[in-house]
């Protein structure tokens, strides 16, 4: 993790971090640094303890679990909305899953020491942080009844509309293989769902770019998973979310 001393960034870019009341950002704000999140990077190992908290503001980063025969699949995924390393706030300082950046960009790292004062204050940041993992928690569950019931197309126009909610433009630097990883598919069936979205008209893909021709479309061929976590997220925080119109 390299730390970042000028960028074209602020705090605010990641909602969580805009939602704190004055008093309580202008404690937070002196220690946020804001870092570089490279594809790829591990922010967190599994079972490893949790020394920072990340407020993501241009990357997105993936929960995912890996077995032992080196499979994985993602439980969630964290973009501006939210924090990585949650778990340090629920009474336990390591996680079984790990925390990898699925696309790069920027975001805010915080010791956990500082967010953990702040969370036992049991004032503000306190209440937003539970509600959060409320709704994190609603996304992993939908995650999972959507793996298990719905076909691959409707999970992959699931997650391609949550990784989109989470951009600045409608374009995914994103390889078929990361994809088919993060699902926990193989990845020929991504390539056939991929070229049927492709020939329908709602997506273009070349050379690991996804551009988003049709939303609309695109939603179509979702299932209710997406609506679902969609209207929880905003239920919950009350927080402006990018692209969720």
């Amino acid at each position: 993790m390299v730390a970042m001393k000028s960028a074209p960034h602020t705090p605010q870019q990641n909602h969580l971090l805009a939602a704190l009341t004055s008093d309580v950002f202008a404690r937070l704000s002196p220690h946020l640094v804001l870092v570089a999140m490279p594809l790829g990077d591990a922010l967190y190992a599994a079972n490893a303890p949790i020394h920072q908290v990340y407020f993501p503001t241009t990357a997105i980063i993936s929960l995912h679990y890996v077995l032992e025969d080196g499979a994985s699949a993602e439980m969630a995924g964290v973009g501006n909305e939210g924090v990585v390393g949650i778990s340090l706030l629920m009474g336990g300082n390591t996680t079984p899953s790990q925390a990898t950046v699925q696309t790069g960009g920027y975001g805010y790292q915080l010791n956990a020491t500082l967010m953990l004062e702040e969370f036992n204050r049991a004032g503000s940041l306190m209440r937003l942080m539970l509600r959060y993992t409320q709704a994190l928690m609603t996304q992993m569950s939908q995650t999972a009844v959507c793996n298990r019931h719905h076909t691959i197309e409707q999970q992959l126009c699931r997650w391609l509309l949550l990784t989109l909610d989470r951009m600045p433009s409608s374009e995914l630097v994103m390889t078929q293989e990361l994809i088919a990883s993060m699902l926990g598919v193989r990845r020929e069936g991504i390539t056939e769902i991929a070229g049927d979205l492709q020939r329908a008209g709602l997506i273009s893909y070349r050379r690991g770019h996804i551009k988003i021709l049709n939303r609309a479309g695109l939603e179509t061929h979702s299932c209710e998973c997406y609506g679902v976590v969609k209207k929880e997220f905003h239920r919950l925080l009350n927080a402006p979310q990018v692209n969720l119109q």
